[in-house]
């Protein structure tokens, strides 16, 4: 492809290069910004900021973090800052993102529980925050969106099998999410792990 067309030039979010790894008080900033915009969850934001702004990340090692934040105990985000400022900048990294992930979300909410305890009955509020959980709900249904881009465009039968099973299995026949995880992760890990075996 001639450098000069449009493709080179301007590559696809989850093939570019990585740029060059934030340092403390930048991924701080980073993650305090991805907080604040974080209104209805900040996965939307960390994915866009992580993968799209500053590629620290591309797109499948981003769907593969969250997939083993996803698996650990306590809040798959909060697991995200720490597994990602640790692989970028080790524990002070881990330390940095984390803090600016929580550190101003607790001081607004903070400031907002006590004025939602004086006047969380008025039916205005009421149902401003009924509107505010819609839009999380379309939030988090746009980023699933953007995070199976490019498991699709792998067209890879195993893992789309998988991502429909697990669908089906917790988002319609309503089954618990701990048994449904402790049989597709030590399966999904065997099939793969087989079928690398095979091609190599």
């Amino acid at each position: 492809m001639p450098p000069d067309s449009p493709s080179a030039a301007h590559p696809a979010p989850d093939i570019q290069a990585h740029a060059q790894p934030p340092g403390l008080l930048q991924l701080f900033l980073a993650f305090a910004k991805i907080s604040l915009s974080g209104f209805g969850g900040v996965l939307v934001f960390a994915r866009r900021a992580i993968v799209e702004k500053y590629r620290w990340m591309t797109a499948d090692e981003f769907n593969e973090t969250y997939a083993l934040c996803h698996f650990l105990p306590g809040p798959n985000i909060c697991n995200l800052s720490v597994v990602f400022g640790a692989r970028i900048r080790g524990i002070p990294g881990s330390f940095a993102a984390f803090t600016g992930l929580v550190g101003p979300p607790v001081v607004i909410v903070s400031i907002l529980a006590m004025i939602y305890a004086r006047y969380g009955e008025i039916p205005a509020l009421q149902r401003t925050l009924a509107g505010v959980s819609c839009a999380a709900v379309g939030l988090v249904i746009g980023v699933a969106a953007r995070m199976m881009g490019p498991l699709l465009r792998r067209r890879d039968p195993v893992a789309i099998g998988f991502l429909i099973a697990v669908f089906v299995a917790i988002g319609l026949l309503r089954l618990p999410l701990p048994p449904v995880l402790l049989i597709a992760i030590p399966l999904s890990i065997a099939v793969t792990y087989a079928m690398r075996r095979n091609v190599a």
